[in-house]
C-alpha cells in the first residue's frame, strides 16, 4: 500500500510515500515532474510532493477502488476512473470535483485519446469501443464486433487507425474517420491482453495470454512473426524509443527483449519472483523499469541485460511505476496504501506520501508539475504539493473507491472515475465538484481529457466507454450532429495507446494517460497501462508525459 523512490546508481530507497489504506493502483507524475498523483482501492486521490514526499491533498468522491488518473495536459485537471463506474474531473489547484461522467454499463479497461486532444477512445468490458467528444462529453461512435472484453485499445502513429485487442481472441484495426472495421487479426488462442503500435506505425505488436507475442503488418493484416518464450500469459509489452527492441513482461516472472527485424531473443531478464506487472524505458532508452507482484521494483541495463539495482521497500505489491518528465525520479504505487519517489540516480527514497486509508489505485501529475492528483480505494481524492509533500486538499463526494483521475489540459479541472458508477468534474482550485456525470452502469476505471480538454473519455466495467462534453457534462452520442467532425478529429498518437487486461475487478489496475507519450521525460504513466496486481494481464499503456502506470507501453 506504499510507494517508494529508489535511486537508481545505488538502488538505495530514497522515500516512502505512506497514506493509502489499500491498493496503489495508479502513479502519475504531474507535466513538470513536482508532483506525484496516486489512486487506490481506499477510493482515494492523493496528491504529493516529490522533493519532500509529503502528500499535498487527499481527493475524495469515489464510492469504489480508483483504477486510474490522468492529468490534463496543461496540468490543470485531473480525471479518475473508478470501480464505482463513474469518471470524475478534479480541479488541480482547489481539489475540488469538477465534473462527473456517468454512461458505461460495465466496466471500461481501456481508454486513449486522440492526438489533438479532442476524442476520447475507449474500450470495455461491454465489447464495445466508442469515440468520445471530449469537449461535449457526448458519445460520437460506438464500435462494434467483439464478441468479449475490449482489453486493449491503441491508436496508429498517424491517428488515422485504431487498434483493439479483446478477450475473444481477436485484434481489430478501426478507421477512426468512419468507425467502420478496417481488419479483424486472427491468430491468437487466448485473450489479447496488450497491443502496441512501432513508432513508424508500420506494424502492430501483440501480446497474449496464449504466452505469446505476435508482429502483425499494419497494411496487410498479415502475420508477420510469432515470438515465443514465455511459459506463461504474456502481461505486458513495450517498444523501445528507437523501435528496434521490443520488451515483454510475463506472469512467468520473467521479463524479454526481442529483436523486431530477426524476432529472435536477445536478452532474458530474470530476477523478480512473481509475475511482472509493469514494464517502462526510460526516457534515453538505456533502463528498463519493471514492477512486480513480488513487491518489487527492479531497473535493467538494457544493453547487457544485467539488473542494475532492485528497489524494495513497499510492504505490499507495487501496482505501478512511472518516471518523472526528466528521467530523475521514479514514482510507485502500492497496495500498501502509500506513494513514494525514488532517486533514478542513487535509488534512495526520496519521500513517501501517507494519507490513503486504503490501495492507492491512481495518480496524476498537473500539468505545471506542481500537485499531484490520487485515486484511492478510500472513496477519496487527494491534492498533494510536490515540493512539500503535504496535502492540499481532500476532495470527497465519491460513494466508493476511486478508480481513475484525469487533469484536463489547463489543469483546472480533474475528471475522477469510481466504483460508484460516476464521474466527477472537480475544480482544481476550490476543490468543489462542478458535475456529476452518470451513465456508468459499473465501475469507471478509466478517465482521461481530450488535448484540448472538451471531451472526456471514460471506460467502464460494464463494458462501455463514453465520450462527454466537458461544458455541458452530458455524453456525447454517435446520433449527435457533431459526431462525423469530431470523429474525424480523432487522432491520437500511438504513443498514447493502451491495454487493459481483463481480470477480476478487485485486482485489475486499468490505467490511461492523456500525454503524448513519452515526450516529455520518458515516462509513460498516465495513459497507457493497465496490469492485474498479480501480473495476469497487463496492457500497455500510453507513454505520455509522465509516468508510467503499472505497465507502461512504450511508443516512442
Amino acid at each position: 500500500m506504499s510507494i517508494r523512490l529508489w535511486d537508481v546508481k545505488t538502488g538505495q530507497q530514497k522515500a516512502k510515500l505512506d497514506g493509502h489504506s489499500n491498493w496503489v493502483n495508479s502513479i502519475c507524475y504531474s507535466p513538470d515532474g513536482t508532483t506525484l498523483a496516486s489512486g487506490s482501492g481506499d477510493n482515494s486521490i492523493r496528491l504529493w510532493d516529490v522533493k519532500t514526499g509529503q502528500q499535498k491533498a487527499k481527493l475524495d468522491g469515489h464510492s469504489n477502488t480508483v483504477y486510474s488518473i490522468c492529468y490534463s495536459p496543461d496540468g490543470t485537471t485531473l480525471a479518475s476512473g473508478s470501480a464505482d463506474n463513474s469518471i470524475r474531473l478534479w480541479d488541480v489547484k482547489t481539489g475540488q470535483q469538477k465534473a462527473k461522467l456517468d454512461g458505461h454499463s460495465n466496466t471500461v479497461t481501456s481508454i486513449c485519446y486522440s492526438p489533438d486532444g479532442t476524442t476520447l477512445a475507449s474500450g470495455s468490458a461491454d465489447n464495445s469501443i466508442r469515440l468520445w467528444d471530449v469537449k461535449t462529453g457526448q458519445q460520437k461512435a460506438k464500435l462494434d464486433g467483439h464478441s468479449n472484453t475490449v482489453y486493449s485499445i491503441c491508436y496508429s502513429p498517424d491517428g488515422t487507425t485504431l487498434a483493439s485487442g479483446s478477450a475473444d481472441n481477436s485484434i481489430r484495426l478501426w478507421d477512426v474517420k468512419t468507425g467502420q472495421q478496417k481488419a479483424k487479426l486472427d491468430g491468437h488462442s487466448n485473450a489479447v491482453t496488450s497491443i502496441c503500435y512501432s513508432p513508424d506505425g508500420t506494424t502492430l505488436a501483440s501480446g497474449s495470454a496464449d504466452n505469446s507475442i505476435r508482429l502483425w503488418d499494419v497494411k496487410t493484416g498479415q502475420q508477420k512473426a510469432k515470438l515465443d518464450g514465455h511459459s506463461n500469459a504474456v502481461t505486458s509489452i513495450c517498444y523501445s524509443p528507437d523501435g528496434t527492441t521490443l520488451a515483454s513482461g510475463s506472469a512467468d516472472n520473467s521479463i524479454r527483449l526481442w529483436d523486431v527485424k530477426t524476432g529472435q531473443q536477445k536478452a532474458k531478464l530474470d530476477g523478480h519472483s512473481n509475475a511482472v506487472t509493469s514494464i517502462c524505458y526510460s526516457p534515453d532508452g538505456t533502463t528498463l523499469a519493471s514492477g512486480s507482484a513480488d513487491n518489487s521494483i527492479r531497473l535493467w541495463d538494457v544493453k547487457t541485460g544485467q539488473q542494475k539495482a532492485k528497489l524494495d521497500g513497499h510492504s505490499n505489491a507495487v501496482t505501478s511505476i512511472c518516471y518523472s518528465p526528466d528521467g530523475t525520479t521514479l514514482a510507485s504505487g502500492s497496495a500498501d496504501n502509500s506513494i513514494r519517489l525514488w532517486d533514478v540516480k542513487t535509488g534512495q527514497q526520496k519521500a513517501k506520501l501517507d494519507g490513503h486509508s486504503n490501495a492507492v489505485t491512481s495518480i496524476c501529475y498537473s500539468p505545471d508539475g506542481t500537485t499531484l492528483a490520487s485515486g484511492s480505494a478510500d472513496n477519496s481524492i487527494r491534492l498533494w504539493d510536490v515540493k512539500t509533500g503535504q496535502q492540499k486538499a481532500k476532495l470527497d463526494g465519491h460513494s466508493n473507491a476511486v478508480t481513475s483521475i484525469c487533469y484536463s489540459p489547463d489543469g483546472t479541472t480533474l475528471a475522477s472515475g469510481s466504483a460508484d458508477s460516476s464521474i466527477r468534474l472537480w475544480d482544481v482550485k476550490t476543490g468543489q465538484q462542478k458535475a456529476k456525470l452518470d451513465g456508468h452502469s459499473s465501475t469507471v476505471y478509466s478517465v482521461n481529457f481530450s488535448p484540448d480538454g472538451n471531451t472526456l473519455a471514460s471506460g467502464s466495467d460494464d463494458n462501455s466507454i463514453r465520450l462527454w462534453n466537458v461544458k455541458t457534462s452530458k455524453e456525447i452520442l454517435k446520433s449527435d450532429s457533431s459526431y462525423k467532425r469530431l470523429l474525424a478529429q480523432f487522432n491520437i498518437p500511438l504513443q498514447n495507446s493502451s491495454l487493459l487486461p481483463n481480470v477480476n475487478p478487485d485486482r485489475t489496475i486499468l490505467r490511461i494517460c492523456q500525454n503524448p507519450l513519452l515526450e516529455a521525460s520518458g515516462s509513460l504513466i498516465l495513459q497507457g497501462q493497465f496490469i492485474n496486481h498479480q501480473g495476469k494481464d497487463l496492457k500497455p499503456l500510453f507513454k505520455s508525459k509522465g509516468s508510467c502506470f503499472l505497465e507502461d507501453l512504450k511508443q516512442k
